[in-house]
């Protein structure tokens, strides 16, 4: 399937930790496009898992995109597919809607893993962020390259419901607005 479908999603929200995204590349705004993901992924009953690259140095995830306890790995590999449990934690079916940090590192690694494991991944190229532009740029285009769908915020929320007759549509639009 090309297009995405909400009840045949997962979100990951990669690593969005507070001692990490001062240093990121409009960080603010990445931040705003994953929290505006992870709340139409509530609307629409989309699950949500969450990973922390080594919390005791890099602090926990953003108070904006604080994950219930329940949905969050940590981890000290970049690529979270080699995270205890992380991929058991995924529909086999479902398309993986990734947002993180940094762009290079953790969220092109897992989804480097998440393609070799033969998972459809859909990357949100503004809901990511690195600290240097360039890593983001060439880590888009690798992603890309290797297989990856690079999408935008409102691409997936649209998506995700298709129908202005929705009956969360005036929800998801909120959020864009």
């Amino acid at each position: 399937m090309l297009m995405l479908q909400a009840q045949a999603s997962t979100l990951l929200v990669i690593d969005f930790q507070g001692r990490l995204t001062p240093a990121i590349d409009g960080a603010d705004a990445a931040i705003a496009n994953a929290q505006r993901l992870v709340r139409g992924a509530h609307v629409l009953d989309v699950p949500t898992l969450y990973t922390e690259q080594y919390p005791k140095g890099l602090g926990h995830m953003v108070p904006e995109l604080a994950p219930p306890a329940d949905a969050l790995i940590e981890k000290t590999t970049f690529d979270s597919t080699r995270a205890p449990g992380f991929l058991d934690r995924l529909p086999e079916t479902h398309a993986l809607v990734v947002t993180g940090c940094e762009a290079h590192i953790c969220v092109l690694q897992t989804v480097l893993g998440l393609i070799e494991a033969g998972r459809r991944v859909f990357v949100v190229a503004d809901a990511i962020g690195a600290r240097r532009p360039e890593s983001k740029r060439f880590a888009l285009q690798r992603m890309g390259r290797a297989g990856a769908v690079l999408v935008t915020t409102e691409m997936v929320l649209f998506e995700w419901v298709r129908d202005a007759r929705h009956p969360r549509f005036k929800e998801i639009s909120a959020l864009v607005k």
